[in-house]
């Protein structure tokens, strides 16, 4: 066989007028945001004209039931050839590629945040890309190119969606609510408080969704779609936008025990601040000793 060639870029991302005017403003006016904007895009363009031709793909299984496919590394160097084109003095720590570069400043990506799904024809996946100073997300932007969805946050600014300034839920409590999670698939020892998380919040709950994009779950949680998220071992490039926008839509994310900011464990509690605190007290009852520890 030949090599793989893409599709044609779909027309779904050829034009700009894609994005409203409005949303054009304000990007603009925040410079790392709209670099990091144009680099989800790229990279969006890459993901979706390889979508037609998963058969053909080189697949490595990176760990056990961890895998990365040529689109991630295709998508992920259109992403740092942006950034470093505008700012070639930044730190980046990708998910395929790893760190590279030190300083204050650090881009964190996953070129394709939901790559069971895509390699499955899933239609659910995204782009995640954030600015850290010193640890602390300051810019974030996840992309969703099948939906023409981009949702943008910057610290002390806001979270968007696209043309319209995001609010997360109203919801007062679990009774209702509508939560996202994830299964610990790299940490299978887990498996088992993981089921009693669920059942935990599902006793109170509305329902429970499991979807297979953590960056995708938090922006869903910034724009009100779902109350709250919990998930067990995410990285720092599955979480470090969204966490952004949860906050700038008015949510909380913290970790199992409740202390706020990006947990080092990855164990990650998100939502509006009454869910977020509900979830905690939920959790909290059947997380063990170790999926407590910050």
């Amino acid at each position: 066989m030949g090599p793989l060639r893409p599709d044609p870029a779909p027309p779904l991302l050829e034009s700009p007028a894609a994005t409203p005017l409005s949303s054009k403003v304000e990007i603009m006016a925040r410079p790392h945001v709209t670099i990091a904007a144009r680099a989800a895009r790229s990279a969006g363009n890459v993901i979706l004209r390889y979508m037609n031709r998963i058969d053909g793909l080189n697949i490595v299984e990176k760990q056990q039931l961890d895998f990365v496919s040529e689109v991630d590394k295709l998508a992920e160097a259109e992403i740092i050839k942006e950034l470093r084109r505008a700012y070639p003095d930044h730190a980046i720590l990708a998910e395929e590629s790893g760190a590279t570069g030190k300083g204050p400043l650090t881009w964190v990506i996953d070129p394709l945040d939901g790559t069971h799904n895509y390699l499955r024809g899933i239609p659910h996946f995204g782009v995640s890309i954030a600015l850290l100073e010193k640890g602390v997300p300051i810019h974030a932007v996840v992309f969703d190119p099948l939906r023409d969805e981009l949702y943008t946050a910057s610290k002390g600014d806001g979270a968007y969606l696209n043309d319209r300034r995001m609010r997360v839920s109203k919801r007062e409590n679990l009774g209702g609510a509508m939560i996202a999670t994830g299964f610990p698939f790299r940490q299978r020892e887990h498996l088992g408080p993981q089921l009693d998380m669920t059942r935990a919040i599902l006793g109170q709950a509305e329902d429970i969704r499991r979807s297979g994009s953590a960056a995708l779950d938090l922006a869903y949680v910034a724009a009100g779609r779902y109350d709250g998220y919990f998930e067990i071992g995410l990285k720092p490039w599955d979480m470090a936008a969204g966490v952004l926008l949860v906050h700038e839509a008015g949510g909380r994310y913290c970790d199992f025990a409740g202390r706020d900011g990006i947990p080092a464990s990855g164990n990650i509690i998100a939502g509006n601040l009454n869910v977020a605190k509900a979830m905690v007290d939920a959790i909290g009852q059947q997380a063990t000793s170790v999926l407590l520890k910050a």
